[in-house]
């Protein structure tokens, strides 16, 4: 279906990462039989399977941005000077720092772990959601704790952290977010 179709409308919205989101509105739309996907009126099985890959990418490209900041952060620990000495000397950093290395090695094994059951053709729905709803959280969270130990220079738009938190931040509600993706972990126990 081409964009510019009646009833179809595509609004740009300003994101804080930068990246091109729209919000899609559909009114009175007509769609022609050849450009149906899947058979009329049971198209949610279809879009449920692509919001699980959606999900499931997602995990994993923020599980990249969070072993970034967590190199970066472990990096700058060693670099800074404060006191005469590195500030990844102090115990309170050291822990900060291993919190954060922690953190991206669980967030490595939901994603891994989702994504391999999608690729194994098994059911994902609880996988993806585990997975989707720890690693948006983590990651923002991780972000948040990587800006406590960079100080002011990590709130700058010209330093890389500015953006790998926007990243964090957007990847944590995009293909819903960990209030949504608990939901869908609730119905797969059955609740």
């Amino acid at each position: 279906m081409d964009a510019h179709s009646p009833g179809l409308s595509c609004l740009p919205l300003e994101t804080i990462a930068g990246d091109k989101q729209y919000e899609v509105a559909f009114k009175g739309v007509r769609v022609p039989r050849g450009n149906l996907l899947g058979e009329l009126n049971k198209g949610w099985d279809g879009v449920k399977r692509i919001l699980n890959r959606s999900a499931a990418a997602k995990s994993v490209e923020m599980v990249g941005g969070a072993q970034q900041v967590l190199e970066m952060t472990v990096q700058y620990a060693k670099d800074r000077v404060q006191f005469g000495r590195p500030i990844g000397s102090f115990q309170a950093i050291q822990h900060y720092c291993a919190n954060m290395a922690i953190d991206v090695d669980g967030c490595r094994f939901v994603a891994y772990k989702a994504a391999w059951a999608l690729s194994e053709g098994m059911p994902i729905t609880m996988e993806v959601s585990a997975a989707k709803a720890w690693v948006g959280e983590t990651y923002r969270r991780l972000t948040a704790l990587s800006h406590q130990i960079h100080g002011a220079i990590g709130f700058t738009k010209d330093h890389d952290l500015y953006l790998y938190y926007a990243r964090a931040k957007t990847g944590e509600t995009i293909f819903g977010d960990g209030d949504f993706h608990r939901e869908m972990v609730a119905q797969g126990l059955g609740l």
